[in-house]
């Protein structure tokens, strides 16, 4: 049992269960959502150091999602009531374990749909962290700062998210 200063667990975070068009059908916790396979709502950050540098990490193995996978983007899902841009904000320094960051720019969104039959949106964003880090261990098993082409050399090596790299795939392709 939680007080009211201390954080639910992550299965009880109650989530906005959304349609195929993104509205809101109605509300779960993640535990269920994730059970009976619920659509909902998550925020993706890129984040950039101040040399341009991309945060990598390999998600901890007690990772409710793809535990023990390397990701390019910081994030989570979206709770109950909350935009894209607070998650968004809230989950980079959360797992950045910093405060003070400028909210992160919105790129685009997009419906992810697992190969399990579960689906998420999912809003992409991307952000500038000038304040060293201090990942939250919990959620973040490993981390390093990689320049584009040394994160490219490594998509074939490294066993990554399927949500973070189809989200980087888009991100390149809109790119350019």
């Amino acid at each position: 049992m939680t007080t009211a200063d201390e954080p639910a667990p992550a299965a009880d975070e109650v989530l906005d269960i959304v349609d195929e068009n993104d509205r809101v059908t109605g509300q779960a916790p993640r535990g269920e959502a994730y059970a009976r396979k619920l659509r909902h709502r998550c925020s993706f950050i890129l984040v950039r150091d101040a040399e341009g540098r991309i945060f990598v990490h390999r998600r901890t193995p007690t990772k409710l999602v793809y535990p023990s996978l390397y990701d390019m983007f910081v994030g989570g899902v979206v709770g109950a009531g909350e935009s894209y841009a607070e998650a968004a904000l809230r989950e980079a320094e959360e797992e950045l374990g910093v405060s003070g960051l400028a909210q992160p720019t919105h790129l685009f969104t997009f419906l992810y749909d697992a190969d399990d039959g579960r689906s998420w949106w999912s809003a992409v964003h991307e952000v500038r962290c000038y304040l060293p880090v201090r990942p939250q261990t919990e959620e973040v098993a490993w981390h390093t700062f990689l320049t584009e082409p040394e994160l490219e050399r490594r998509l074939g090596e490294w066993a990554w998210t399927p949500d973070g790299l189809e989200a980087y795939e888009r991100l390149k392709a809109q790119r350019g």
